[in-house]
């Protein structure tokens, strides 16, 4: 399909991304201005630092120009009363929202039970589980509105460990697990309409994400990459735009993308 077709399927479209200061959040903002610059698209790019999303809301408008209109706004998704305020909170005009990107996620440290700590188990379910679904639940209800039974596209941001359990990776493994079967439940639920519900699962991304996971020490997150070539932010943001801009009835229900060097959650080769 050719870019112009894309563009024109996105024409006059809101688009909403959670945990989009950086990483796959912040890509996939970049592509969908860069896919359809001259379309009159609304972006509105939500996480926690509301600065870098200033910032990234500016290079978006330096790159594309005034066609893209971005609106930066602070949100903590896994704090349910900020979740439950937002549309409301919203400026007139932005409202209207088509596609939503369920991207903000982390994952905290490699402990194994019994070690886990606390606040880390609270954190990775409130964020990536409970934080998607508040989400999803917030911004429903203006799809529904639509005619015959409603429309707008969900795109739910899992990972490779929903599917393959990994040691060190319980916690958040079951976080991405319960996003899957969330996802496939609500796809079924919404059968009767025009509401899309899709999910991208990425392998190995060399993100921010891995910084978090080590609590901030880049040497370690850095040696997680060392000997391989992994995905990029960019890599998993085309995929997303791409499932975003089919034809109204089809629907790419479910992506898992790897690395080449990639089979599997722990099937790698690493280059000596």
């Amino acid at each position: 399909m050719s870019s112009s077709a894309a563009a024109k399927r996105l024409q006059g479209k809101t688009i909403l991304i959670t945990g989009a200061s950086s990483g796959i959040g912040r890509s996939t903002a970049f592509e969908f201005a860069r896919t359809a610059p001259k379309n009159n698209l609304k972006l509105i790019l939500t996480a926690r630092r509301i600065d870098t999303l200033k910032e990234v809301a500016a290079k978006i408008g330096e790159e594309v120009g005034d066609g893209v209109q971005v609106l930066p706004v602070q949100l903590d998704v896994s704090d349910p009363a900020q979740v439950k305020s937002f549309v409301g909170n919203l400026p007139e005009g932005w409202r209207d929202i088509n596609v939503l990107v369920n991207n903000a996620g982390l994952v905290k440290g490699m402990a194994k039970a019994p070690e886990i700590a606390d606040e880390d188990i609270a954190i990775m379910f409130n964020t990536n589980v409970t934080g998607l679904i508040n989400m999803t639940q917030e911004i429903l209800p203006i799809f529904k509105k639509r005619p015959d039974g409603g429309a707008g596209d969900i795109i739910n941001i899992g990972s490779i460990a929903g599917r393959e359990p990994y040691a060190g990776g319980s916690i958040y493994c079951a976080t991405k697990a319960a996003v899957r079967s969330f996802t496939d439940a609500l796809r079924k639920e919404l059968i009767a309409t025009r509401i899309r519900v899709m999910e991208v699962d990425p392998g190995q991304v060399e993100t921010e994400f891995s910084v978090v996971r080590f609590y901030g020490d880049k040497a370690k997150a850095d040696a997680v990459y060392a000997g391989v070539d992994p995905l990029t932010p960019d890599d998993i943001a085309e995929v997303v735009v791409f499932v975003a801009t089919r034809k109204e009835n089809v629907v790419v229900a479910d992506t898992l993308i790897y690395p080449s060097h990639q089979a599997g959650a722990g099937v790698m080769h690493r280059k000596s």
